[in-house]
């Protein structure tokens, strides 16, 4: 018998990429150039050229069986220990190979990271606006997911909210900063003002609260932001990266999970996942994108690109009138919509060939998400497009 549970999810497809997909049949009837896809956050700049590099030199010299055979449970040794170096460097915590689990991307880091830190019944926090995949990713660890309002006045934290939900039954805080939707980066006061919370309340309930910091979009910051690496704030800080961003590698699937060295069971949190894997069947991503990485951990493919389109999509709405908040990283915005009804207006613009996403599944009502990590030009050919939708459907 097919499993109902997973059969019962076709009723309820993402949002995102049943736009996307919209959008790929409209462009094959009128020309993609002419489709405006704010949907998907599938990158746009091309891949760092040192990536490319360091992977056709491998398939040169390497042999085969080096390059493609399996690499450890825990990850290829060599790619670890150089993950580590890195963060060690950058962020000043002593990080060692052994507090290094390699995973297929963001998610699969956030799926060894739930489940090591969670039990069946346990509460997750995460904060709205947040990225509405976290629902099945939390879901099938067995534990429940429960959202914290959003403050909207600039999607900071909502620390009173935050405060009154923080009950005994939390074991673990799941943050997204830079954020998905909103664009926002946590500021330091923010940080500190949520650790400090966090340290208090292990303490009044004698029991370990893990803060999981998804950070797919550390890399991709503006105006010459600082992005709060939120393990220097608190011991207990299971951070999960991605290259998909920052390397433009979205489709090879590599990431990983960098344990706190002062954390709870710090020197076996890795092994444990190595063991969650066998549960999941994740089994170790690519051995020879991990071989790759390692030569580029401190480079990025060129952000300048987001920040850009940031700054004509900033300037076009504030002009029409749009309520929103100026991101600090990320390639995403979230404006208010210009009725209560998100969908009704994302359903609007769609007869402009606008394609916005509703915010309803980011757990915030009104507002609309923009990916932005399209070229320039199709950014620029956009905003006229915008302004009639504005014009002809609101400013009547």
């Amino acid at each position: 018998m097919i499993n109902q549970q997973y059969k019962s999810m076709l009723q309820g497809k993402s949002v995102i990429r049943t736009l996307s997909e919209f959008a790929t049949a409209r462009g094959q009837e009128i020309g993609y150039d002419n489709v405006y896809d704010y949907t998907l956050g599938n990158p746009s700049v091309a891949v760092a050229g040192e990536y490319d590099e360091a992977i056709i030199e491998m398939h040169k010299t390497m042999s085969s069986r080096d390059l493609h055979g399996y690499s450890p449970s825990l990850g290829n040794t060599s790619a670890r220990e150089a993950v580590a170096a890195s963060l060690k460097k950058r962020f000043g915590i002593p990080y060692e190979t052994k507090h290094i689990f390699m995973t297929s991307g963001a998610a699969g880091a956030l799926a060894h990271a739930l489940r090591a830190v969670t039990e069946p019944g346990d509460t997750v926090l995460t904060f709205a606006p947040y990225f509405s995949e976290y629902n099945e990713y939390v879901r099938w660890t067995g534990a429940n997911l429960r959202v914290v309002p959003a403050n909207t006045i600039d999607f900071q934290i909502n620390i009173d909210e935050f405060e009154k939900m923080l009950t005994k039954d939390v074991t673990a805080v799941l943050i997204n900063t830079p954020n998905n939707p909103s664009g926002v980066v946590y500021s330091e006061e923010t940080m500190r003002t949520l650790t400090d919370i966090l340290r208090e309340k292990q303490v009044e309930y004698g029991h370990d609260i893990f803060l999981i910091s998804d950070e797919p979009y550390r890399e991709i910051a503006f105006d010459g932001k600082n992005v709060p690496y939120p393990s220097k704030y608190y011991d207990n800080t299971l951070s999960c990266y991605s290259f998909s961003k920052s390397l433009s590698l979205p489709g090879e699937r590599i990431g990983y999970v960098a344990v706190h060295p002062n954390s709870t069971d710090a020197d076996v949190m890795a092994v444990i996942m190595t063991q969650i894997s066998r549960g999941i069947g994740h089994n170790c991503p690519s051995s020879s994108v991990q071989l790759a990485v390692m030569k580029c951990l401190e480079l990025t493919s060129d952000m300048s690109v987001y920040e850009k389109n940031m700054n004509l999509i900033y300037d076009k709405l504030v002009e029409l009138g749009f309520e929103v908040v100026r991101p600090g990283g990320t390639f995403y915005i979230f404006p208010k919509a210009l009725e209560e009804d998100a969908v009704a207006f994302c359903n609007k613009a769609l007869k402009y060939d606008l394609i916005f996403v509703p915010s309803d599944g980011f757990g915030v009502k009104g507002y609309f998400r923009m990916a932005y990590c399209i070229d320039t030009d199709k950014v620029i050919r956009s905003l006229p497009v915008l302004e009639k939708f504005v014009r002809n459907e609101y400013k009547k």
